[in-house]
């Protein structure tokens, strides 16, 4: 590891030898964005052109997968980021293990951490607004809160006149000993169904929890959202059916189990007023709620 970083910090101070070549090469940025709520704005801005790398859990838009990638966001390796020369850092804050964080720092590697948190619309918009204006792409910013505007308010009109909220569960990473790592009303996904007219049954003390498989048979949801990974894991409607605490379920019996992206459950970004359309649609899809 101490070679490492020798040889890096050597590569560095001697990158100046080439400016001659191609000057507009040396200078220009390598990017490496380890949070997926930033990346997703960083492409919807048109600004993607210097990034180098991202972290593993940054899957949309589709060509980000054409990126390398440096690990998961909690468990990255400073040789796995050092190896794509970064000239900044961006990230969430929501980062680790701290060890490799500080080899980071001491290498004195510019970083950057956005002021806003997006948690909810209106701050969703304005950091929007702020990586805009710090990637000169300000216009293009403006659109997308527009377009963001206009769906959340065609969402809230869609379901002013419902009657029922119709009980959602939505299941992360499929299972695992009979424990389901499900989101609960404290989360993201939350939110979102609750624009979308429909409500999360499960209390929690985070975002995310293991609950068991009684725990979601007792709920007796009438819809079950599964993530892309589980639902794709177990391949059909009708072994995921089969899953304990599931077949006797309202949303089981009548078929109501449905498979959505992950990243687009978990964190708010511009496209986040078409993500509560389609949430409409599958959870009042034959269904009886109005």
């Amino acid at each position: 590891m101490k070679n490492f970083i020798l040889l890096f910090l050597f590569t560095l101070t001697a990158c100046g030898r080439f400016a001659n070549k191609d000057e507009k090469q040396a200078n220009a940025q390598r990017i490496v964005c380890i949070a997926k709520q930033y990346n997703e704005i960083i492409f919807a801005l048109g600004a993607e052109k210097d990034l180098v790398a991202v972290d593993l859990s940054s899957t949309y838009p589709p060509d980000i997968k054409k990126l390398p990638t440096v690990g998961y966001h909690r468990a990255l390796s400073a040789e796995g980021i050092l190896s794509t020369k970064p000239t900044l850092i961006i990230h969430d804050n929501n980062v680790g293990p701290e060890a490799v964080m500080k080899q980071l720092n001491d290498l004195k590697i510019p970083m950057k951490v956005f002021d806003t948190k997006g948690e909810d619309i209106p701050s969703a918009k304005a950091l929007i607004a702020e990586m805009g204006l710090y990637f000169h792409r300000e216009k293009q910013a403006d659109s997308l809160n527009a377009k963001l505007d206009a769906d959340m308010a065609k969402a809230i009109d869609a379901v002013a006149t419902l009657k029922d909220k119709p009980k959602v569960v939505v299941i992360h990473f499929g299972r695992a000993n009979n424990v389901y790592l499900t989101m609960t009303k404290k989360s993201t996904t939350a939110k979102l169904l609750e624009w979308a007219g429909g409500e999360i049954p499960l209390e929690g003390e985070r975002g995310m929890q293991q609950l068991s498989a009684e725990v979601i048979a007792q709920t007796d949801p009438d819809v079950i959202l599964l993530t892309d990974f589980g639902y794709d894991q177990l391949g059909s409607l009708e072994e995921i059916k089969k899953l304990p605490g599931l077949a006797g379920t309202k949303a089981a019996k009548a078929n109501r189990i449905y498979r959505v992206e992950e990243h687009d459950m978990v964190y708010l970004g511009p496209r986040t007023g078409e993500i509560v359309l389609k949430l409409q649609e599958l959870i009042r899809k034959d269904g009886h709620v109005q």
